[in-house]
C-alpha cells in the first residue's frame, strides 16, 4: 500500500506508475491523479502540444515507420485499399454522394463504412465519432477472450 500525495488516498502499489528513481520504484502520485493532471495540462496547452506533435511527426524515423506501416497494410489488405480507392473515385466523378451519418445525422467528418469489401461502392455513411464507436462495438461483439 502507498499513499498518493495528491489525493491522500491509500492505494495498492499497482495503482501507481513505476518510476526507477523513487525509493520503492513507483511514482508518489496515483495513476488516477497522474492522468487527471496530464489531461488538465493538455487542455491548458493544446496549441503548444499540437505544434509539438506536428513537429515530431516530421522526424525522419517517424516518417519511415509510418511508410512501413502503410506499405504493410496495403500488402495485407489489397481488397480494402481497392475499395477505398473506388469510393474516392466515385465521389470525385459524382457517381456517389455522401449522406448524413446514419446514427446521429451529422454531416461533418463523414466516412464510408464497408460491410463487405467485395462490394466497394456499397457503403454506410458515418461521422468519424460514430464510425469509431461502431468499430469498437463490433470488436466487443466478436471478442472471444483469445489473445
Amino acid at each position: 500500500m502507498k499513499t498518493c500525495f495528491k489525493c491522500g488516498e491509500d492505494k495498492p502499489l499497482g495503482e501507481f506508475y513505476g518510476h526507477p528513481k523513487m525509493a520503492d520504484g513507483h511514482l508518489n502520485k496515483c495513476k488516477d491523479c497522474t492522468r487527471n493532471d496530464a489531461r488538465q495540462y493538455r487542455n491548458a496547452n493544446l496549441d503548444k502540444i499540437r505544434e509539438y506533435d506536428r513537429a515530431r511527426a516530421q522526424l525522419p524515423h517517424r516518417i519511415a515507420k509510418r511508410e512501413r506501416i502503410n506499405a504493410k497494410f496495403l500488402e495485407d489488405h489489397p481488397d480494402r485499399h481497392a475499395a477505398h480507392l473506388s469510393v474516392r473515385d466515385a465521389l470525385r466523378a459524382g457517381r456517389l454522394q455522401k449522406q448524413p451519418c446514419v446514427f446521429c445525422g451529422s454531416e461533418d467528418a463523414l466516412e464510408g463504412h464497408h460491410h463487405d469489401y467485395s462490394r466497394p461502392l456499397d457503403v454506410t455513411w458515418l461521422c468519424k465519432p460514430c464510425h469509431r464507436r461502431f468499430h469498437g462495438l463490433e470488436r466487443m461483439a466478436t471478442y472471444r477472450g483469445e489473445r
